[in-house]
């Protein structure tokens, strides 16, 4: 080989890293290379579909205590941007890439994602396969793994990913909520060249930070909200000692079943004040109503998850991040004369997809509840609202960072329920999801300037 030769090889080739180890529960071995912080962490496997979006995701405070797998094979190529970070450091345990991009090309790069990913010293591996271990994950279900940059032997790393401890039960959500109340008034700058400014002021709302998104929080801001941002367990009278227009309940990680410190609140807010719960938040409205909530099989992470809004019969491309689920039949018996005449529930719920109805059930504690939204792939319950109190949730993340904006709506919804309207949730979701954009702006005033020329054009013909 040339010296030419050599330097170009040199210059457009990354170094191998040091051999690293990824391990699960059930036995099933990984190899990879370091591309990261070096070290050993335990945490659930799980894998996200998005196409973009690895910033917000590896940023999201509700992957805490997870291992997460990126499923597009070259992860990094635009670089890191620190106004996209959805929380200051990281709460997951590790992360499995096919490759990871070490020169990234973009404007808005200030440094490259394994730079940050050592900055913040997330243990990460590449050269995975990680269409294999997507499949395994999906046809076998989450699990405990390890991921060993310093013990690449599969016997000794079996032992110690079965002595670790499960996600299920133990409340993740503390150790990524705030630790005391702080007003969020915070909008990125890098962000003005694709979002308009935010709506007027006209709502006080108080947030459970459960392990908030900053960006759920900045589409408050934007709705026209000022928020106050308060612990996961902060009492239900204190928060209504503030006199807030609404409560807004955050995603966060972890075991529903755990955050009671949560849910017991939540239970003496309902019906005191409109309430409004993304996530984790929705788990908790369910928990304080006395729903059971499941494990799933996988979980549903991603950004193109379809779901139906039963009350109009329009599919939302959602983004997602959670491993448990609502049990929707556990919230109450059917109303046969809400429901389509219907008296049994359905284990399925997309039947009432297919039915073009949204059921209604009785619940001991807080009335009568809709299911507004069900997942299209696998059945499961997306979202509710309470008709005889202020109050409605979804499971999935509405604010696109990342994903789609399909769901932009449900932030516009809250302050239609915060103004009393019945009709809250009637709203146009085509419309409004290019609602804050400035290209939904632009394309209205070309669209506009279209018309007005065809209209001149006409004239002139005339």
């Amino acid at each position: 080989m040339s010296e030419m030769s050599e330097r170009l090889l040199r210059g457009t080739s990354k170094p191998q890293g040091a051999p690293a180890l990824l391990v699960l529960e059930d036995g099933a071995v990984f190899q990879g290379s370091a591309c990261a912080a070096s070290g050993e962490v335990f945490g659930e496997i799980c894998f996200n579909t998005s196409l973009e979006g690895y910033l917000e995701v590896i940023t999201d405070p509700s992957y805490a205590g997870q291992i997460i797998t990126m499923t597009y094979p070259q992860i990094g190529n635009y670089g890191v941007n620190l106004e996209d970070a959805q929380s200051d450091s990281p709460a997951l345990r590790g992360l499995v890439v096919r490759d990871l991009c070490t020169t990234p090309s973009n404007w808005r790069s200030t440094q490259s994602l394994p730079d940050y990913l050592r900055e913040h010293n997330v243990v990460a591996v590449e050269g995975v396969d990680t269409r294999a271990l997507v499949r395994h994950v999906r046809d076998n279900g989450a699990q405990r793994a390890v991921l060993s940059t310093v013990d690449t032997d599969a016997k000794s790393l079996l032992a110690k990913v079965r002595a670790s401890e499960s996600i299920v039960g133990a409340n993740l959500a503390a150790t990524v909520s705030c630790k005391s109340a702080y007003e969020f008034d915070s909008l990125p700058a890098s962000h003005a060249f694709a979002v308009s400014s935010p709506a007027e002021r006209r709502y006080k709302v108080v947030a459970y930070d459960c392990g908030a998104k900053r960006s759920i929080l900045e589409n408050l801001l934007r709705a026209g909200c000022s928020v106050v941002a308060v612990p996961w367990d902060t009492p239900a009278e204190e928060v209504l000692a503030m006199e807030p227009d609404g409560v807004f309940l955050s995603n966060g990680p972890g075991d529903p079943e755990a955050v009671e410190g949560t849910y017991l609140q939540v239970e003496k807010l309902l019906g005191k004040v409109p309430v409004f719960g993304i996530c984790l938040g929705h788990q908790m409205i369910c928990k304080a109503a006395g729903a059971q909530i499941e494990k799933l099989k996988f979980g549903h992470r991603g950004g193109n998850h379809p779901v139906m809004n039963l009350l109009t019969g329009r599919v939302e491309i959602t983004a997602q991040n959670h491993g448990f689920g609502l049990l929707f039949p556990s919230l109450g018996e059917l109303v046969p004369e809400l429901s389509g005449g219907f008296k049994g529930h359905e284990s399925d719920l997309r039947f009432w997809t297919n039915a073009r109805i949204a059921p209604v059930v009785q619940n001991e504690k807080f009335g009568r509840i809709r299911l507004t939204h069900v997942n299209l792939n696998d059945g499961t319950a997306e979202g509710i609202a309470l008709l005889d109190i202020p109050a409605f949730s979804v499971q999935y993340h509405p604010e696109a960072s990342p994903g789609p904006t399909d769901a932009h709506y449900l932030f516009t919804a809250f302050t239609r329920l915060m103004d009393g309207r019945d009709d809250y949730l009637d709203i146009d979701i085509a419309a409004d999801r290019l609602a804050g954009w400035t290209f939904g702006e632009q394309a209205a005033t070309v669209a506009g300037a279209s018309d007005r020329e065809q209209d001149s054009m006409t004239e002139g013909g005339r």
